[in-house]
């Protein structure tokens, strides 16, 4: 029979946001750890006692259960008073009947310690989400939630116990749940969840996702990876055949970058979720500061074994440069023997330019030309690349 006599809606608190949000010390107790949003689809009856694992810190979301309405229940203590003996607190939590729209929970009975068990407060959310749901039920051992209870969607419950004095138990553990995504077969036994989701192989770019096998009455049909915020936005990236998955990583995220896989089958049903992994961004390069300057190389006379050129340094800046160094590579095997307008040196293939006296100031928009006179034997290739005092210039 339905016992539930009123329920309400809370937000759970996150990290950052307790200066923002005032939530009752019950509500507070009854938030649980975050689990993922499930998929549409439409469910049949079943039990699944399997309890997903924590999300530290994450949102949590409750769905509301239905049942005759009554007073608003008095917000639970998670602490219990010790004098007289509270209630112990209720066990064996499990859901003996699941639908599409319904989870049938039954548990056994607290035992009272001074004083008649009167009922007990259930709270109950939807995984990866968070919103919340706090009801109440009589003094019994079943009752049936219905209100925001869908196909394909996963939540978790606990409960507490209360006495004609108003004292509380602790709570029960916690009891994980998915809804079918259909009612009346052919298949109506979602998969079970997967696990040990790890991060293996991370690239810049990439990282590799793996996870041991579930299992299904008919058959798994493939996995759901889905990204999760850590707030309350899922979005389900991919479906894969096969227990490994690699998935390019963001360049920012506003939280957090989790991860998780739920199992799926061939009609629909899917999986409680694994366990939650969190994966690195691709860190995003600091631009470089605009150019401020341009080098033009020009070939003036060339021979077999021998050249003439000269380069010209520009101040495309806001500032004057006071003291300049132009460097470049030559890409060929050339070798400088004198210059001019320039105090040169060459090590190796880089060839290093700097000032004489009366060049040395570059106001902006000025520039300064040198001249270069050397020989070669397999390659006169001009050069491509340059920097002004270590900075890099435009070339051109």
């Amino acid at each position: 029979m339905t016992a539930v006599r009123s329920s309400s809606l809370f937000r759970r608190l996150r990290p950052g946001l307790l200066t923002a949000v005032v939530l009752s010390t019950a509500l507070l107790g009854a938030a649980l750890s975050a689990a993922p949003a499930a998929d549409a689809g439409a469910a049949a009856p079943a039990a699944y006692p399997g309890v997903a694992p924590a999300l530290g810190g994450a949102a949590v979301s409750v769905a509301a259960p239905t049942g005759t309405a009554g007073p608003t229940p008095t917000t639970p203590s998670s602490t219990p008073s010790t004098s007289p003996v509270p209630p112990s607190a209720p066990t064996n939590l499990t859901a003996s009947e699941v639908r599409t729209g319904s989870i049938t929970l039954t548990w056994t009975a607290a035992t009272s310690g001074c004083c008649a068990i009167t009922g007990y407060d259930i709270a109950y959310y939807q995984e990866f989400g968070d919103i919340g749901l706090s009801a109440t039920a009589g003094a019994v051992t079943t009752t049936t939630i219905t209100a925001h209870v869908g196909p394909g969607m996963q939540f978790s419950f606990r409960m507490i116990a209360r006495d004609s004095l108003g004292q509380r138990s602790n709570w029960s553990d916690v009891l994980s749940v998915v809804t079918p995504v259909t009612d009346t077969g052919p298949d109506t036994t979602p998969p079970s969840a997967p696990r040990s989701l790890t991060v293996g192989e991370v690239t810049p770019s990439t990282a590799t996702l793996s996870w041991s096998p579930s299992t299904d009455n008919v058959g798994v049909f493939g996995y759901n990876i889905y990204q999760f915020d850590g707030w309350f936005t899922s979005r389900l990236i991919a479906t894969v055949p096969d227990t490994t998955y690699t998935t390019s990583l963001p360049t920012s995220t506003p939280l957090r970058n989790l991860y998780y896989v739920r199992a799926r089958d061939e009609v629909g049903n899917i999986s409680i979720a694994s366990n939650t992994v969190e994966l690195p961004t691709v860190s995003t390069p600091t631009p470089s500061p605009p150019s401020t300057c341009r080098v033009t190389y020009r070939n003036q006379s060339e021979w077999q074994g021998g050249f003439v050129a000269t380069a010209t340094v520009h101040n495309t800046g806001a500032a004057p440069i006071d003291g300049w160094a132009v460097s470049f590579s030559f890409p060929g095997d050339q070798q400088v023997t004198s210059g001019w307008n320039a105090t040169i040196g060459q090590t190796g293939a880089t060839v290093t330019a700097r000032n004489v006296d009366w060049n040395r100031v570059l106001a902006p928009d000025s520039s300064a030309t040198f001249g270069i006179q050397g020989r070669w034997g397999v390659s006169d290739a001009p050069p491509t690349g340059f920097s002004l005092n270590g900075a890099p210039c435009t070339a051109g």
